[in-house]
C-alpha cells in the first residue's frame, strides 16, 4: 500500500514539474510562422490576429499559456502567448506570429527546430 502511494505521488510530482516547465520531455518540436496576410483575421480564441504581437498557435497548449520558444540552431528565444489553434501541417508543433519568428531569426527559413518550455 505504501509503495503504491509513493508511486502515485512520484507520478503527480513529475507531471507537475513537466507542466511548470522545470522538466521537459525531449522531442523534436518544429515551429513555422503565420504570413503577414493573416493579420486582421479572428483567431480561435476570438482575438484579431496581429502579426506584430508575440503570439502562437498550438493544438495542445491552452489559450493564454506563455511559452518560451528557443531556436535550437542559434539559441535565440522569444516568449509567446497561445491565442490560436494550429498548425495543421503534420510534424509542426507551433505557428508563431511574424514578430515572434523574426525575434528567433526563422523568417527566412520559414520553419525551425525549437525547444518549447511553459513559463506561465
Amino acid at each position: 500500500m505504501v509503495k503504491e502511494s509513493l508511486l502515485v505521488i512520484a507520478i503527480w510530482f513529475t507531471a507537475l514539474l513537466i507542466i511548470m516547465g522545470v522538466v521537459r520531455i525531449a522531442n523534436a518540436d518544429v515551429a513555422s510562422y503565420y504570413s503577414y496576410e493573416m493579420g486582421g483575421r479572428k483567431t480561435a480564441n476570438g482575438e484579431i490576429f496581429d502579426p506584430n504581437a508575440l503570439t502562437a498557435a498550438s493544438r495542445t497548449f491552452p489559450f493564454g499559456t506563455r511559452l518560451k520558444v528557443t531556436n535550437k540552431k542559434n539559441g535565440k528565444y522569444v516568449v509567446v502567448r497561445v491565442n490560436d489553434r494550429g498548425p495543421y501541417i503534420k510534424g509542426r508543433t507551433l505557428d508563431l506570429s511574424y514578430a515572434a519568428a523574426e525575434q528567433i531569426d526563422m523568417v527566412q527559413s520559414g520553419v525551425a527546430e525549437v525547444e518549447i518550455v511553459v513559463v506561465a
